[in-house]
């Protein structure tokens, strides 16, 4: 990517000279930040049909605004590409989504233009509201605050505790609707039908300001009369205007306006700027605007594999790894509902992440996508249970984090047998912290009547998912964004709270739980003629398996515990405690996992090394333990290298 090729974007340190440019310069613009992004999907997978559908919205908002002192926030941050581009980071771009470059969500640290680090959906108008309210508080009430935020995102539940404060407080507010009819997949439920009617409307802008205004001019009556014209002025407003929803909460509706005009845009964005309380302004936006392909298929462009377009048709490269955990997990879950007419799985607006498209056609009677509403998702599932239907909550970890109440209350507590699918568990490479999975095993573990189990292999999904159906109590399987070892020999039956020794050894014993469980073989092997590693995989965080506990401790001179997730509250965690019960002697465990810090993004088994988990790292880690536990061939070794 060269300067010459942008110009416009190499030139803009801020965002602040689109305001002066002209309508050509900021169409030439557009097509710029479109190049620009298209460059990037040819050498890695990155957020693309999202971005493509707010680049006219992006360009207008910085012209009618100015963020470096008024407030922005992106809900989710996905759609942030084009908003980075204009705000001073063209010439970093190159490096988003790889470790020490641009995050692919908003930044404090790269910008004052992002205020927030963001990843999950439904928290800008909260936090907008918030903003608002705090800036009147400290005496700046001259800096305008909007939100932007999906129609995917718009049914959440705090969206609705947002407008229900907003529509309250009636401070100046923006908040942009960005209307696509898509969350990753096509969304789902009311409200998107709801939507779909206001973008229906034959009724323009224009139209429904001066049907407005006639309405205004109704004389009021005394009563009953006056309730009588009050209840025909809404009923004409809600026929003929639409957005009474918004209406009734004290929110002003405008729209819907066409969301890639920016001229149009700029001019309803200069309107609702200057208007008093909350506004939302509805934008009808293409989801992959700008490229035929992504416009065609938006679900599969939404994060694509990195591809080369040539001559307008996108070439994909080819993977020849293994299949990934998830793939595992959703053949799992169709031969479970194929066996059991009472078993069915839930989503929370991942079906496409999930790769659960397969499992929705063929049993759409049993498959639940219920949009981005996690909290819902896992209470709409306790439900399920309670009528005796088996449902699978297939929620990636870290998402799965906003339900923790609904875990707690209305699972944990009624003792139901809801399961948990925890896809992309543990270190989910360039997405980076707002969407690692590392805190699921603490989060899941501390609560009474839930199993926290981890597959160490590809064939022990479906053992474990067998297990957790059979079992009356609640379960959690988690997994990551990975392929899946193939273990060579045939996997032992899963039993509730019992480990599997995987490889015998004398020396020590490295305890695996889930999928760190190839690195820790793989670094046995690299051990080999060094030290004899005994490598356990561990199966089950809770119950954890006391027998193996003791025998690790007691058996080898050390143990070294491996787990994709933070050691605060994690596996070794779990280990320690119950060799604390057993009065066993704990000088000798070691416990590698992830530090008590965010990971930043990276490739994750860059991110592995760093945090002690590669094979290298944990060979490393073995060998200091035989140090310190004194065994004399690893002493003489570690003299004749240094010599």
């Amino acid at each position: 990517m060269t300067e010459a090729y942008h110009p416009h974007l190499a030139e803009l340190t801020d965002a602040s000279p689109l305001k002066g440019y002209s309508p050509e310069q900021l169409e030439s613009t557009a097509s710029e930040i479109r190049d620009v992004l298209c460059n990037l999907l040819a050498t890695r997978t990155a957020h693309f049909a999202s971005n493509l559908g707010v680049v006219e919205l992006c360009l207008a908002l910085h012209c009618e605004f100015d963020f470096r002192t008024d407030r922005l926030i992106w809900d989710t941050g996905h759609q942030i590409y084009p908003h980075k581009l204009i705000t001073g980071r063209y010439h970093d771009f190159p490096t988003i989504r790889t470790q020490g470059g641009l995050m692919g969500y908003p930044n404090p640290a790269e910008s004052d233009y992002d205020l927030f680090m963001t990843g999950h959906a439904g928290c800008s108008v909260s936090t907008a509201v918030g903003l608002r309210s705090g800036d009147i508080l400290v005496g700046e009430p001259e800096r305008r605050t909007v939100a932007v935020i999906g129609d995917g995102a718009f049914p959440s539940g705090i969206v609705f505790e947002a407008l229900n404060n907003a529509g309250e407080l009636e401070d100046d507010l923006t908040i942009v609707l960005n209307d696509n009819k898509m969350s990753i997949c096509p969304r789902v439920g009311s409200v998107a039908g709801y939507l779909d009617r206001l973008r229906s409307n034959p009724y323009y802008t224009g139209l429904k300001s001066e049907i407005g205004k006639l309405l205004e001019q109704i004389p009021m009556l005394g009563d009953p009369a006056e309730r009588f014209l009050a209840q025909m002025k809404e009923g004409v407003k809600a026929g003929l205007l639409g957005g009474m929803l918004f209406e009734e909460l004290n929110i002003r509706y405008v729209g819907p306006i066409d969301g890639h005009d920016i001229g149009l845009l700029r001019k309803y964005l200069a309107m609702v700027r200057d208007m008093k309380g909350p506004v939302l302004l509805h934008v009808v936006t293409e989801k992959g605007h700008g490229y035929k392909p992504a416009a065609a298929d938006p679900v599969y462009f939404h994060t694509p594999p990195a591809f080369e377009d040539r001559d307008g048709k996108p070439v994909t490269r080819k993977s020849d790894g293994l299949p990934a955990y998830t793939n595992h997990a959703r053949d799992a879950i169709s031969r479970a509902m194929s066996a059991d007419g009472k078993v069915s799985v839930i989503t929370a607006a991942m079906c496409q992440g999930n790769k659960l498209e397969p499992v929705r056609e063929k049993f759409p009677d049993q498959f639940f996508d219920v949009g981005i509403c996690e909290s819902h998702a896992v209470a709409f599932a306790a439900g399920q249970c309670k009528s005796g239907a088996r449902p699978i909550v297939d929620i990636y970890s870290t998402f799965l984090q906003r339900s923790y109440d609904q875990i707690f209350q209305e699972v944990c507590l009624q003792d139901l047998p809801v399961v948990f699918m925890m896809d992309r568990a543990g270190l989910t490479g360039p997405d980076g912290p707002t969407h690692h999975g590392v805190y699921d095993i603490g989060y899941m573990r501390m609560f009474p009547n839930m199993v926290v189990m981890a597959p160490g292999y590809a064939q022990e999904l479906e053992l474990m998912l067998t297990a957790a159906l059979g079992h009356d109590h609640p379960c959690g399987i988690r997994y990551p964004k990975t392929s899946a070892m193939q273990l060579e020999s045939e996997p032992l039956p899963i039993e509730i709270g019992k480990s599997e020794t995987i490889r015998e050894g004398d020396d020590g014993t490295i305890v695996a739980f889930g999928a760190t469980l190839e690195n820790a073989l793989a670094a046995a092997d690299l051990l080999d003629g060094e030290l004899s590693i005994r490598v356990v995989n561990a199966r089950f965080a809770k119950p954890i398996d006391v027998d193996m506990v003791r025998q690790a401790v007691t058996d080898g001179r050390f143990v070294v515990t491996a787990e994709e997730h933070t050691q605060v509250g994690g596996f070794g965690s779990a280990f320690l405690e119950a060799a604390v019960a057993e009065r066993l002697d704990t000088r000798s465990i070691h416990i590698v996992g992830l530090p008590d810090r965010f990971v930043e993004h990276g490739d994750r088994n860059d991110l592995l090394h760093q945090c002690g988990l590669s094979p290298e790292a944990l060979a490393d880690r073995c060998r200091q333990a035989a140090k310190e536990a004194g065994i004399d061939h690893v002493l003489r070794s570690s003299t004749v290298s240094a010599d």
